[in-house]
């Protein structure tokens, strides 16, 4: 089944349809290929087609599975936020499943040095370009969204600062593994992903030996609280508000004193619920990104009095 919606409402789509379709969704960002084919623009005009798989041999399993996404997806569109629309079905071959979602996915530069290249697709490389090797499989984070452009670019930054050399990081919700590998190649010494989805600590766990940090990556099924010999020097969470929200304090614990939390998956009309939630805690916002309508925020644990 297929949805299409606004890019601001792709997020709250994929949610929706990853409850119903079990074989997996995948997010088709509309873009413009640019460089005879090497590089592409994110065309901000157009909506996005968010897919869902659902096995077909079980009929009635099916129909549920669609009655399911229609009726919570008409529950997001009453409260009138974005454009969604209709629900469409038809019947694929798992082949042509696995194979046609890939034509959506270009290499795409973020910030000034990081290039996404999916797998499939060639690159002319750049002397000073950090080059992400990514096979995003059915899980989320190909770096086309938003909110995952922001935290590579607060990602990126951090390097320039010299916070990544030597640190340990922690990438919660790690999805395809992208950040928690940039962090890899611009310098983290140790970094650890979490996500409550098996298949996207799979699929993080391929992408971090694509990419030559293995060494470096490593990735578990599981979410906070984590209990771990020492608490890290950086958290990355590109979640949505309200996780990050209820997730506050054990965010804050995950930090040594003076460590950096970068936070993503914020519409901009919950930034202020965030921001109070992480104070709270001990958390001080010291930045904020923004692309479109969706913001990632940084904080730094206070140190005790």
């Amino acid at each position: 089944m297929s949805v299409t919606a606004d890019q601001e409402a792709v997020e709250a789509v994929s949610e929706i349809l990853s409850r119903a379709c079990g074989g997996g969704v995948a997010v088709e960002a509309p873009f413009e290929l640019v460089e005879e084919g090497l590089g592409a623009h994110i065309a901000s005009g157009r909506p996005a087609i968010v897919r869902g798989y659902v096995a077909a041999f079980d009929q009635a399993a099916a129909r549920r599975a669609v009655a399911q996404a229609e009726r919570d997806l008409g529950h997001l569109q009453a409260f009138g936020l974005r454009t969604i629309g209709e629900i469409e079905t038809r019947v694929v071959h798992e082949e042509e499943w696995a194979e046609a979602w890939k034509e959506h996915f270009p290499v795409q530069r973020v910030g000034r040095r990081i290039v996404i290249r999916p797998t499939w697709r060639e690159h002319a490389p750049q002397p000073d370009d950090v080059i992400i090797a990514l096979d995003p499989g059915m899980a989320f984070g190909t770096g086309l969204h938003p909110t995952t452009r922001l935290c590579l670019a607060g990602l990126e930054e951090w390097a320039d600062e010299g916070l990544l050399a030597g640190a340990r990081l922690l990438d919660l919700g790690c999805g395809s593994g992208i950040l928690g590998i940039a962090a890899g190649l611009l310098g983290a010494d140790q970094v650890l992903g979490l996500d409550t989805d098996s298949l996207a600590v799979e699929v993080t766990t391929a992408n971090a030996r694509r990419n030559d940090v293995a060494g470096v990556v490593t990735a578990r099924t599981g979410s906070l609280p984590l209990t771990v010999d020492e608490p890290f020097d950086l958290v990355a969470a590109n979640l949505v508000a309200s996780l990050l929200v209820d997730l506050a304090p054990e965010l804050a614990d995950a930090l040594r004193p003076e460590g950096r939390l970068l936070a993503g998956g914020i519409f901009a009309d919950r930034e202020a619920e965030v921001g109070r939630a992480f104070e709270s805690v001990g958390l001080v916002v010291v930045s904020r990104r923004a692309d479109t309508d969706w913001l990632a925020l940084e904080a730094v644990r206070r140190s005790a009095a």
